[in-house]
C-alpha cells in the first residue's frame, strides 16, 4: 500500500530543487524549505561595479549528460553556449606556460608533449615518462589521489602540473583526497591501459571519433538560470526564509511522509542528532574547506592584454590565488566592452587563513600578482570579494564507504543528497538528485519517475 505523498526537501540549491522537480513530476506533494531569502544555493551573483557576475560555478561539464538532459526538460537547451576561448595555463617561475592542447585531466597523451611538459625540469619529465613502464598496483587498497599520481608520474609532475588542476576542483589537498571518490577515471586508465599516459591517449582517441562536443557549457544568461528555471517550475512549492530547526519540528507539524536533506553534511548531522546517531557521526566526519573568489574589473582597452585562453592554475604556495578565470575571454559579454574581467580563486585546504585578510588586501594581492604575469594595471577599476565558508566538502580516503554507511543507517523516510556525497559538480548533483527521488518514490510506494520535456 502506498503512503501519502508528502515530502519536505530541506535546502533549495541545485540538489534540493532537482529532487523536488522530479518528485513533483511524479505527482508527489512536495515542499522545498530554504533557509535563505532566495533559492539557488551557491549559484548566485554579485555586483562588481556596473556588472553582475556569477559567484558560483560558471559552467558545467558537458560529457556528463545529466545537467544537459535537465536543461532540455526545462526548455533551456537552445540557450546553452560553450566557452569562447579554449586552453589553460600553468603559473611557473618563468611566467604562464600553456598546458598541452590534448591533456585530459592535465596529463598529456602525446609522448612528445610529456617530454615538453610545462613547468617541469628535464628530470621531472623523464620521471613522468616512466609511467609507461611501471606495473599496475594490484593490492586493492584505497589510495589517495596524490598517491596514485606520485606513484605513476613522480612528485614533480604531480605537484607542479597535475595537482593544481585536479586538487583545485575540490579546493583540497591531493594527498588526502581519495582517488576513487574524486577521479575514478584515472584508476580505470591504470587498470585498463596500464598507464595514465596511455589512458590519456585512449581518451583522446575516443574524443576524436566524430565531432567532439564542447567540454563545458552553460545557459547564456548564466548557470543560475538552471536553478531559476527549477524554482519557477515548482512555484509556491518553494518556500524561502524557512529554516528547519530539527526533524522533530517537521514531525510535530505532520509535514512529511519523507524528508530529503540537501544541506551541507554538518548541518544534516545537526538536524538528525539523536534520531540517527551513527549517520550523524559519519556526516560530522566529512571535512569542509572554505574558499573565496576575488573579482577584478579593469578599465577599457585592457582586454587586449589578455592571452588566448580561459585562465590559469597555480601550484600550491606560489601565489595568493589558486587559480584565475579570464571571464571576459571565456564568456565575452557586450556589457564588458573592452574591459578585462577576471575571477581569482583563493583559500582551500591549507590556505584558508588567506580568507581572514581584509577585502582590500585580498584585492591588492591578487592584482599585484596578476600584473606580474599579464600586462594589466596594478589596480582594477572595480572589485568584489565573496567568501564561501565551509563550502567545499572534502572526499578523503574512506569517503565512498562512509557515504554508504550514512545512508544505510538513516531512519526510514529520511534521505540525504548533495555535493557532500556523490560528486561536487552540477551534473553529479543532478544525477544524484534523480536517484534520490527514485528512492523516495520507492519509500512512498509510488511508480518510477517519467521525465517530461518542458513545453
Amino acid at each position: 500500500m502506498s503512503r501519502p505523498g508528502r515530502v519536505v526537501v530541506v535546502g533549495g540549491g541545485i540538489s534540493g530543487l532537482t529532487t523536488a522537480y522530479r518528485l513533483a513530476a511524479a505527482g508527489v506533494d512536495v515542499t522545498v524549505r530554504e533557509a535563505s531569502d532566495r533559492p539557488g544555493g551557491k549559484l548566485s551573483t554579485t555586483q562588481v561595479g556596473d556588472l553582475r557576475l556569477e559567484t558560483g560555478a560558471d559552467s558545467f561539464v558537458a560529457r556528463k549528460p545529466w545537467a544537459l538532459e535537465l536543461c532540455r526538460e526545462l526548455g533551456l537547451a537552445g540557450t546553452l553556449v560553450a566557452p569562447h576561448a579554449k586552453g589553460a595555463y600553468l603559473w611557473t617561475g618563468h611566467g604562464l606556460v600553456a598546458f598541452p592542447k590534448d591533456a585530459p585531466f592535465g596529463i598529456p597523451g602525446d609522448i612528445s608533449d610529456v617530454f615538453r611538459w610545462p613547468g617541469l625540469s628535464r628530470a621531472g619529465r623523464r620521471r613522468a615518462a616512466q609511467d609507461l613502464l611501471r606495473g599496475k598496483r594490484k593490492d586493492g587498497v584505497e589510495e589517495t589521489l596524490g598517491g596514485l599520481l606520485r606513484r605513476r608520474l613522480g612528485d614533480e609532475a604531480t605537484d607542479a602540473a597535475v595537482a593544481p588542476l585536479l586538487a583545485g576542483l575540490y579546493a583540497g589537498d591531493i594527498d588526502r583526497l581519495s582517488a576513487i571518490a574524486t577521479f575514478p577515471e584515472l584508476l580505470t586508465w591504470e587498470s585498463t591501459q596500464g598507464s595514465l599516459i596511455r589512458g590519456s591517449q585512449a581518451a583522446m582517441r575516443s574524443a576524436r571519433r566524430g565531432t567532439p562536443p564542447p567540454m563545458f557549457v552553460k545557459p547564456k544568461e548564466g548557470v543560475g538560470r538552471l536553478t531559476d528555471a527549477l524554482a519557477a517550475s515548482l512555484g509556491d512549492r518553494v518556500v524561502a526564509g524557512a529554516p528547519v530547526g530539527s526533524l522533530a519540528e517537521l514531525g510535530e507539524r505532520g509535514d512529511a511522509s519523507a524528508t530529503v536533506l540537501t544541506v551541507p553534511a554538518f548541518e544534516a548531522a545537526r538536524l538528525l542528532g539523536s534520531a540517527a546517531p551513527v549517520s550523524a557521526g559519519d556526516l560530522s566526519a566529512i571535512p569542509y574547506a572554505s574558499t573565496g573568489v576575488v573579482f577584478l574589473v579593469y578599465g577599457e582597452g585592457t582586454q587586449a592584454a589578455m592571452p588566448d585562453g580561459t585562465g590559469f592554475v597555480v601550484p600550491r604556495g606560489r601565489a595568493p590565488m589558486t587559480a584565475c578565470t579570464w571571464i571576459s575571454s571565456k564568456w565575452p559579454d557586450p556589457a564588458f566592452g573592452s574591459r578585462a574581467v577576471v575571477r581569482c580563486y583563493v583559500g582551500g585546504v591549507g590556505d584558508e587563513d588567506v580568507l581572514e585578510a581584509a577585502d582590500e588586501d585580498l584585492v591588492d594581492a591578487c592584482a599585484r600578482h596578476l600584473s606580474a604575469v599579464l600586462d594589466l594595471p596594478f589596480r582594477p577599476q572595480a572589485s568584489s570579494v565573496v567568501r564561501w565558508m565551509r563550502a567545499m566538502p572534502q572526499y578523503e580516503v574512506g569517503h565512498v564507504e562512509r557515504v554508504r554507511r550514512i545512508r544505510r543507517n538513516l531512519p526510514a523516510g529520511i534521505f540525504v543528497v548533495g555535493s557532500a556525497y556523490d560528486g561536487v559538480g552540477i551534473p553529479d548533483c543532478v544525477r544524484a538528485a534523480g536517484e534520490t527521488a527514485e528512492r523516495v518514490l520507492a519509500h512512498l510506494g509510488r511508480t518510477t519517475i517519467e521525465k517530461e520535456t518542458a513545453r
